[in-house]
C-alpha cells in the first residue's frame, strides 16, 4: 500500500494517543477515517484536530462505542459506512468496503490474577484482547471487500515480555497482548489461504508518550483530575517515543509490507534480548546486565552468546 490517499480507514480508540494521532496523520493523507472510542468528549477533539490536518478527499467520522462490546461494534461498523458512502451521509448509499482497519484500543489495570479483583482483571482482558477480535470479526468482511485490505492489531512488549519487571505484576494486560500476538499471527496464513489480498500487521510498541495510565483509572471509576493527569503526567513524559512519532513508525510499517513493526527503542532493544535468551527473559539481573552491555554497544554480546560461551 504506497499511498493512504482514498482510502477507508477504521481507529479504534481514537481518543488519544496513538489512536488520535493515527486519525490525524492518515487524514493528512488523504485518508478517509470513521474513528471510534468509548469517551465522547476526547473523540470529538480528535475530530477537531484532524479536520484541521485533513487533506484532499479525505472525511471524518467519530463514533462513541465501546470495543468490549460485540453488537455495539456492529453499530459503529453501521455508522461508519453509512457516514462514508459516495455523498458522505446516512441514506446516501453507504460505502461497500473499507481498506485499513486499527485495532488499536486498550486500557491497562487488572495486574494481579491473585491481588485484584476479578472484574477489574477481565475487563483488561475483554478491552484489550476481545475488542481486537471482535473488530476482526466485523470488519474482515469489509477488508475483503477492499482490492488490498490491511488489518494492523496494537499488541506490546508485553506481549512478548509479561513483565514491568520485579515486583510488579501485570498478568492482564501481559495476557491480553500475548493473545492478541498469536491471533494476529495466526491470521497470516488464514488470510494467505483465504483472503490472500488482505494482510495483516502487528503492532508490538514499548513505552509510548500516551494517556493509556490516565484512561485506565478513568475506565476503572477515578474521576479526580488532578490525580489522573500526574499520573498520566509520570508516564506519557518518561517514554522515549511519542505518539506522534510511533505513529509514524506503524504507517511506515503499514506501508512497506511488513508484518510486524517495533515501536521504539526501547521495544527493540527488548526484542532482542528476549529472542536470543528467552530463558533469561525473567531473570532481572541477568536481563539489567545483558541489556546495559546492549546499550553500551556490544550488541553482539548482549545477545550472548557465541557458540563457545
Amino acid at each position: 500500500m504506497d499511498s493512504f490517499a482514498g482510502k477507508l480507514a477504521i481507529v479504534t480508540g481514537g481518543g488519544s494517543g496513538m489512536g488520535r494521532e493515527l486519525v490525524i496523520k492518515l487524514a493528512a493523507a488523504g485518508c478517509s477515517v470513521a474513528a471510534c472510542d468509548l469517551d465522547r468528549h476526547s473523540l470529538a477533539q480528535t475530530g477537531r484536530l484532524a479536520a484541521a490536518r485533513a487533506s484532499g478527499p479525505a472525511r471524518l467520522s467519530v463514533h462513541e462505542c465501546d470495543v468490549s462490546d460485540e453488537a455495539a461494534l456492529l453499530r459503529f461498523r453501521d455508522e461508519a459506512l453509512a457516514a462514508h458512502g459516495p455523498a458522505g451521509q446516512a441514506g446516501a448509499g453507504g460505502a461497500d468496503h473499507v481498506d485499513l482497519v486499527f485495532a488499536n484500543a486498550g486500557i491497562g489495570g487488572g495486574g494481579s490474577l491473585i491481588a485484584d479483583p476479578r472484574e477489574h482483571w477481565e475487563r483488561v482482558f475483554a478491552v484489550n484482547f476481545w475488542g481486537v477480535y471482535y473488530t476482526a470479526r466485523t470488519f474482515l468482511p469489509l477488508l475483503i471487500k477492499s482490492p488490498e485490505g490491511v488489518l494492523v492489531n496494537t499488541s506490546s512488549v508485553n506481549g512478548f515480555w509479561a513483565s514491568l519487571g520485579p515486583g510488579v505484576p501485570h498478568t492482564a494486560y501481559s495476557t491480553s497482548k500475548f493473545a492478541v500476538k498469536g491471533l494476529t499471527e495466526s491470521l497470516i496464513e488464514d488470510l494467505r489461504v483465504n483472503a490472500p489480498h488482505v494482510r495483516v500487521v502487528l503492532v508490538m510498541p514499548g513505552h509510548i508518550g500516551t494517556d493509556i495510565v490516565g484512561n485506565s483509572l478513568r475506565a476503572f471509576g477515578a474521576d479526580d483530575a488532578e490525580i489522573i493527569e500526574q499520573a498520566n503526567a509520570g508516564f506519557r513524559d518518561t517514554a522515549p517515543t511519542t505518539a506522534a512519532q510511533a505513529v509514524t513508525i506503524i504507517l511506515d510499517g503499514v506501508r512497506s509490507g511488513a508484518w510486524r513493526v517495533l515501536v521504539g527503542p526501547d521495544a527493540e532493544t527488548l526484542d532482542e534480548l528476549v529472542r536470543a535468551r528467552p530463558e533469561d527473559a525473567y531473570d532481572y539481573e541477568e536481563l539489567a546486565m545483558r541489556r546495559a552491555a546492549w546499550e553500551a554497544g556490544g550488541e553482539g554480546q548482549a545477545a550472548g552468546e557465541t557458540e563457545a560461551s
